[in-house]
Order: structure tokens, then sequence, then C-alpha cells
């Protein structure tokens, strides 16, 4: 079952998971919840609501990227993306979510205890290393060419940024009274992370990975039952993850928790995920300051759902002298359908409860994304990662399966580092755009998580 609107305005109104509007000229479709999949009446995981009009066409209250009005939104909103598409049973329970949230920011006790347990638990913050070797690299002719610095969340405890954002959920799951948690994963990362705040928080823990990823992550999954979570193959691969780890959810509102990694999602769960991964971006202005008096010229990070690169970015967004470079995965090639690049070739639709760029077919079904990096492999991308594409104050570019491997084998190699292979999409950015930059400038590149856990697949990789 699938959804196209070909002409849906803007004005539309969301009803607990529907999509209202009286000026469609099309005839609405039969069923009109088209995110969660969640219970029989939604559609199946591969349908989506399909935006067809250009959101260019379309009259917005962000019209250019001045620094009051890129921020400009009401809450669950930026622009025009974003949202609750969710049936009616999730309203209540995320309403609650979010009050509690908007509590904890302002709560200097949770916010304190966080701030220990990041910095005495996790290991922050991390360092903003200057990469000597792969600034020589980059170098030209003339012995001239920008000064690159990795912001090490591999270093993290766990090996990734996921634990920033797993801790202070858990924390809130406990501090709601949850007794378990219920969480999707791809790489393994982030499951890695959540099973070890869990741990730590004496939490019940499943965690939901697709049987295709368990495979080419299996150290993962191995750290995943050394710290006691539940394991659940599901058929498929992390977006199918994702409809499973929910349905589980829906089926126990009232004592579990689904605790999200991704900055996809209906409101708040996109928006915690940014907050509590600004840590990332928030540090790096600061260690800029120290390191050479001033802000980086260039951040460039992967892309799969948003998580890693919003952290970085979100403390520079009103900083318009700072660039900002999203690269998302190619795989085979843009041409090849074998991708995830979602941003390059995705339109704007509705999936997993809101509104964003997907990558889908005419007829509105999910296609199947494709990275070596497991983690970069989600169909859509954040709505807050949408609205920087649409307003044009971040960039995107891609890198393929080839390119990101040559990068995570160049860093192990100049600099005895390993990146993942989501981080190194970032890093095979860094053959076209160093070229093109003046001498000195500063340019930090986010490592999202530590790569033993690919070394195998970069192992036997066939160019």
């Amino acid at each position: 079952m699938a959804f196209s609107i070909k002409a849906l305005s803007f004005s539309h109104h969301i009803i607990s998971g529907s999509t209202r509007n009286p000026n469609v000229d099309t005839k609405p479709a039969a069923a009109s919840v088209v995110s969660l999949p969640v219970i029989p009446q939604t559609p199946s995981d591969s349908a989506a609501l399909t935006i067809k009009k250009p959101l260019s066409t379309v009259k917005s209250p962000v019209k250019t990227v001045g620094k009051t009005e890129i921020l400009k939104s009401i809450p669950g909103k930026f622009g025009k993306f974003g949202g609750k598409y969710v049936p009616e049973t999730l309203i209540t329970c995320l309403g609650k979510l979010e009050a509690e949230f908007n509590l904890v920011l302002h709560d200097s006790e949770f916010q304190e205890e966080l701030a220990t347990a990041l910095r005495d638990y996790v290991g922050r913050e991390t360092p903003l290393y200057f990469a000597q070797r792969l600034t020589n690299h980059y170098k030209n002719s003339h012995g001239e060419g920008p000064g690159i610095y990795l912001k090490r969340e591999d270093l993290n405890h766990g090996g990734a940024h996921k634990i920033n954002n797993a801790l202070a959920q858990a924390m809130i799951a406990k501090r709601m009274g949850r007794k378990s948690i219920v969480a999707a994963t791809g790489a393994g990362q982030h499951g890695v992370a959540t099973a070890a705040a869990c741990a730590k928080l004496n939490l019940d823990c499943t965690i939901f990975m697709g049987a295709t990823d368990m495979e080419k992550q299996a150290s993962n999954v191995l750290l995943m039952k050394l710290l006691g979570a539940q394991v659940e193959p599901v058929d498929g691969t992390f977006k199918d993850a994702s409809s499973e780890a929910i349905r589980a959810w829906v089926g126990e509102l009232e004592t579990s928790y689904y605790l999200t990694g991704t900055a996809v999602g209906p409101h708040p769960c996109p928006s915690m995920v940014r907050e509590f991964q600004s840590v990332i971006g928030k540090e790096t202005r600061r260690q800029a300051m120290e390191k050479w008096g001033g802000k980086p010229d260039v951040l460039v990070a992967c892309i799969g759902s948003g998580s890693n690169a919003l952290g970085l970015f979100h403390e520079f967004i009103k900083d318009e002298d700072v660039r900002m470079i999203g690269v998302e995965a190619a795989g085979f090639g843009l041409d090849s359908g074998k991708h995830a690049a979602t941003l390059a070739r995705g339109d704007v639709g509705v999936y997993h409860g809101a509104m964003s760029y997907l990558l889908q077919d005419e007829e509105g079904q999910i296609l199947g994304p494709h990275s070596i990096g497991v983690g970069l492999e989600y169909p859509g991308v954040g709505p807050e990662v949408s609205f920087l594409k649409e307003t044009g104050r971040a960039e995107f570019h891609s890198a393929t399966d080839k390119e990101a491997v040559d990068a995570y084998r160049r860093l192990c190699q100049l600099e005895g580092i390993f990146p993942a292979l989501e981080a190194a999409h970032a890093l095979a950015y860094l053959e076209k755009l160093c070229p093109t930059l003046p001498h000195g400038t500063k340019v930090v590149v986010n490592i999202s998580g530590r790569g033993d856990k690919d070394a195998a697949i970069v192992n036997v990789f066939q160019y």
C-alpha cells in the first residue's frame, strides 16, 4: 500500500497521524495513518506519504538563512519538516515524553548528574586532535593546504558518539518510572551504547537488529549480549528493526521506553537526540578557541539520519561564516540504485512519524538503501537535517563505498586511527574538498565511531 499526493499544500494539520488539508485537489487516500507501522490499520513498512511538489514552490516562513531566521520554528517543526504523524495511541505518550524532556533541560540536578556521567563514565571531553600527517597529505606542491582536526568521538566508552544520547535518555526513562528499554540498531553502536547505559542504570534492555546487520557486525552483537541485553533478530536491515522496536514499545507503553539513537521519528525524538549530541559541537567550539583562538572554518560529518552531524553542527548554525558539510553514502554510485544518499536522490514524504526526505519510488514505496557503512543504511534523514538542506545553511555531498574504504585505510596508515566506515565517508570527501580550500583553513571532521568493528569488511573489500 502506498500514498502519493501530487500537490499537497503545506498548510496541513497533523491530527493523530493523519494529514488533513482542505486545499488538496487530489482524492484522499483510503487510509490516513501513514507513519509508524505499529497497528494493523497502518500501511506496510515500505509505504510512505510522498510529497511530490518541490518545497521551493511552497511559501515558507524561512526565506533566507539569516541568523535569526534559521532557527525560527515551533516545537517539533523545522520549517515544514518534522511533526507527529502517529496513531492516536501515541499522542499522549509522546506528550508525556516531551514534557519530561523540557523539564530535564532546566533541572540542575539532572544536568549535573548527566555531566558527571559523561565525564566519569563516558570519558568526555573527547579530544580535538590535530591530524598532522593527514594535513601534510593534502598539502599542494607549494606546501600549502588546510589544517585538519579530528573530533575523536571514537574514544567515548562504547566506541562511538551514541553513548551521549543513550545515557541521557536512559536516565529520563528511569526518571519516568520505566522498567525496560527497547531500541533498534544498525551498525550496533547505538545498541552497545544503550545496553551499557541500561546495565549502569539497572534497566531491562531489548535491542532489535536486522539479521543481515547482525552478521556484518557480530562483534557488537556479542558486546550487547555481554552487557545483558536481549538481541532480537529481524528480517531485513535497520529500517525493519526500527519498525519492530516501535511495535514492541507500543505494546507496553506504560512500562517500556523506546530509546531512539537517530535524529528521526515524531517529535520530541529528533530534538532529544540532537540536544544530547550537541555536546560534541559545544566542546569543539571551546577546544578550537583554546587551540587557535577562533572557530572552525569548515565542519564535516557523515550523514545517515543525522545524529552525529547535528551533534557537531548545531552549536554553529547561527555562525554563518562556519561552513557545514554533510557526506552521505553513495554506495555503488548515485545512479546505481544501490546507495543511501537520501538528500541527493530522495523526495519529501512521511515515514516513521515525521516529514523529511526519503528514498522512495514514484508510488511512494520506500526503497532499500545500501552502504558499506551499515549505520548509514536508512531510507530517510532527520527533519532538522532536511531543513538545513532546504534553507541552504548546510551543504551535502556523497562518497562511494570504495572512497570510504580508501579513506579508512588512509587514516589507519597516516594517523594510526581506525575510523568507523560511517565516519570514513566524511574523511573520503576531504579528497575533493581540501584542494579547494585556502591555506590555513581549519577543518574539523567528526570521527563518529571506532572502526575495529569494520576491519574484516575492509580487509575483504573488492575494488
